[in-house]
Parts: structure tokens; C-alpha cells; sequence
């Protein structure tokens, strides 16, 4: 069997793409602190090639650790001779993968014969980015396509421009896609883009934002990455960008901004999945939002999906002090979660980073809030960790669907709470 899985790997590195061959997705559950700092050294032997999809963080809560087949044995040593309960969350991730491969041609094929956009599959970064002008085309009116940058190897960095006109408007930011493997959020992201679309002048509250506001929506934020999620390597969450002096490649995006940056929950080691970059706002894909962001002057709200785990999150990760208003954002949280579990049953938790997941540093919504926008939010979508971040697609419009009435709690809320 052992040898059958290594022939099978080596195949599937000849066809360019990372083999994920017999590799388990275990769920591990620290029960003390020591074990998690046993959990957190372990995650640092760089010749295991461990990856927390879910990182340890208080005990009681699991963590999901991607253990590669050859490696198994040792690890599972590891927890067991130091008592760590684990179980087996994923038994082959190279079955998800090739079922969903398998999907997603058969939706292409589909496509091609009705030539329309089908939201509930998953799109490569050209089909999205086609898809992009083809809603500014139809709804000239209300969307314009905005161009804030390039990506460290030069694709465009596009936000649509939710606008009814006006200047010097207060606006929203949306943003998903960040971590490139997270494919339910790019998935999400389209399907939101086009429900505001169809909602304004249908819907009074969607219509009462945009008669007032203007919303920004970067669906794309990591294109490199993601494009190499479909090129070579399903899971990649970095950005591609080159680390002088090291053979690994990328940088979290989400550990790369100016708040508490090189803090808890970031890695200095340009191997690591959290490595945090050189130094704040090295990223173009994060420069450009900063910029952005900072050249508007007027964005009230920064809401930023990832996922898994089903949480809302607000600031503060990189800090235990509770953000200044942090009732408020509770508030907001509360009923967003409860109106987004009345659609199909889905149970969130929410509350600050640090309290509800981890902590980390260098953040996108603790750099916002702390740059001034109150309204700072983070999704973590669907699920708990069943298929992590290999959602099947027959999820995308469910998960789309029962997050759109929480994300419009929240703009509703913005809207009449101006400051």
C-alpha cells in the first residue's frame, strides 16, 4: 500500500500538481497549556511539513493539523506518547481533491452549453475576473470596476464600485479571498456581488445603503495565490511573493498588516504559513487596500470573509484589551449570527480574535479599527471542520445564502450609525 501511494504521488508531481496522496486531516485537542506549547513545536519541525489548518489555541478547543502520509506515524507517536487526544477528521485529502476536480469539470461543461455563470461551482481567477465585467456591463448605473493595483506578479488587484452617485460618500469595505485556498470565500464573494446588484431598488435596505453609501468589493485579494490553487498546489495560502535569502515562498497576507505586526499568532520564519513578511505592508495585495483605504478617507466599515470555523470576529487578535466599543460590535454580532443561523440552522460563535479563535498579529480588521474604521468584522464561513477548506461546491449557494442576512445586519447598522 505504502508504495502504491509514493507511485501515485510521484504522478501527480509530474503532472505539476501537489499530491496530496493519503495525507489525514487530524483534529487535535490540547486539554492544558502544555500541550498546546507542545502542539505549537511541533507545528515548527519544518521537515514534517505539518500544517494547522485550525491552530492551537485555548485548551478544550481543537485544533485541524494536515499531516502528510509518510509522516503520520510519527505524529500520531508524538500525540499519543504525550497523551494529546486526536481523531481523524480527513482520512485521504486527495479524495476531496479529486472529487472536487471532478465537479468542477462537470460544471464546465455545463457551462459551455448554457453560457451562463454558475454561482454555486467554483471558479478559477479568469472565469471570476470575466464574470467581473460582465455585472459592471449589466448594471453600468450602479457598478463601475476599479483597478487599485497589480499583485507581486502583476495581475490587476479589481474592486467593483457599488455607487448611486455623489461624492465624498461614506463607504463600506468587502473583502474575500485573502488566504487563496479559502475557495468558499471567492465563491461567496461572487454570489454577494451579485445579490446587491439584484437587490438595490428590489430590496429597501440594500437600496437604503446605496442611496447613501457606496460599497467597495475586492472579491480577489490574493490573485497570485489563488491562481496557483488551480496552477500547482490546492492549498496554498500565501502570497507568492520571493523572501530574499530563503527558498520558500509567500507571505500571509492576513499577518502582514501595521497592527501589532511580528506579534502572537505571526511567524518570523518565511516557511511557516503565518509568516508575517519582511515588514508591515510589504504585500502589494495589502499596500494597495492600505492605500485605498487611507486615500478614501470616509470607509466606515471593513468587513473581511475567510474561512473555516463559523465564527464573526471583531478586533482585537493581536491584544486581550477589549476593543473601546466593544458592546457595540458584540451587539452587531449577536443578532448577525442569530439571523444568520434562522436560514438553515448554522451556529456561529462570535466576540473578539483573541477571546474566540487565536491570537495574531498584523490583521486586516485590527489594522482597520485602529486606523479609525469602527466597524471592523471578520468572517469565518462554513465549516467547522468536516471538509475544511475543501467545501463541496453543492455548499457554496447555502453558505452564500444564510451569510448575506448577517453581512446586511451589519451595513444596515452602519447606516444608522454614522460617526
Amino acid at each position: 500500500m505504502k508504495i502504491l501511494l509514493v507511485f501515485t504521488a510521484l504522478m501527480a508531481a509530474a503532472c505539476s500538481k501537489k499530491p496530496f496522496v493519503g495525507y489525514q486531516v487530524l483534529r487535535v485537542t490540547a486539554r492544558d497549556e502544555e500541550q498546546i506549547a507542545l502542539l505549537r513545536v511541533l507545528g515548527e519541525q519544518t521537515e514534517l511539513q505539518l500544517d494547522f489548518w485550525r491552530r492551537p489555541s485555548h485548551p478544550g478547543l481543537p485544533a485541524d493539523l494536515q499531516v502528510p502520509f509518510l509522516n503520520l506515524q510519527e505524529v500520531k507517536t508524538f500525540l499519543e506518547s504525550n497523551n494529546i487526544s486526536y481523531s481523524v477528521m480527513i482520512e485521504d485529502v486527495q479524495k476531496l481533491l479529486d472529487e472536487e476536480k471532478k465537479t468542477m469539470n462537470k460544471s464546465r461543461r455545463t457551462e459551455r452549453s448554457t453560457s451562463t455563470f454558475d454561482f454555486a461551482s467554483y471558479h478559477t481567477i479568469d472565469e471570476i475576473y470575466d464574470w467581473l465585467s460582465v455585472l459592471v456591463a449589466d448594471h453600468p448605473n450602479l457598478i463601475s470596476k476599479l483597478r487599485i493595483g497589480q499583485s507581486y506578479e502583476k495581475r490587476p488587484l479589481y474592486v467593483l464600485k457599488f455607487s448611486t452617485g455623489g461624492s465624498n460618500r461614506s463607504a463600506i469595505w468587502l473583502d474575500t479571498g485573502i488566504h487563496s485556498r479559502e475557495w468558499i470565500t471567492q465563491a461567496t464573494g461572487v454570489w454577494t456581488a451579485n445579490k446587491i446588484a439584484e437587490e438595490y431598488g428590489q430590496d429597501p435596505s440594500v437600496t437604503a445603503i446605496l442611496d447613501s453609501m457606496d460599497i467597495f468589493f475586492e472579491i480577489v485579494v490574493n490573485p497570485d495565490g489563488f491562481a496557483f490553487t488551480h496552477s500547482s498546489n490546492r492549498l496554498w495560502r500565501k502570497t507568492r511573493s520571493i523572501n530574499a535569502g530563503s527558498p520558500c515562498v509567500g507571505v500571509d497576507p492576513n499577518r502582514n498588516w501595521d497592527a501589532g505586526f511580528g506579534g502572537a499568532g505571526s511567524s518570523s520564519n518565511p516557511c511557516s504559513e503565518t509568516y508575517r513578511g519582511p515588514y508591515a505592508h510589504s504585500e502589494s495585495e495589502v499596500k494597495s487596500i492600505v492605500d485605498f483605504i487611507c486615500g478614501h478617507g470616509s470607509v466606515k466599515s471593513v468587513i473581511s470573509i475567510h474561512s473555516y470555523s463559523q465564527m464573526l470576529l471583531y478586533p482585537y487578535g493581536y491584544k486581550t484589551v477589549p476593543a473601546p466599543n466593544h458592546q457595540e460590535l458584540n451587539e452587531v454580532a449577536k443578532k448577525a449570527v442569530s439571523d444568520l443561523a434562522a436560514v438553515y440552522g448554522t451556529k456561529y460563535t462570535y466576540g473578539s480574535i483573541a477571546d474566540t479563535i487565536y491570537m495574531a498579529g498584523g490583521t486586516t480588521i485590527d489594522w482597520a479599527y485602529d486606523n479609525g474604521v469602527k466597524y471592523s468584522f471578520t468572517f469565518e464561513l462554513r465549516d467547522t471542520g468536516r471538509y475544511g477548506f475543501l467545501l463541496p461546491s453543492s455548499q457554496i449557494i447555502p453558505t452564500a445564502t444564510e451569510t448575506w442576512p448577517a453581512l446586511l445586519d451589519i451595513m444596515v447598522h452602519v447606516l444608522e450609525h454614522p460617526y
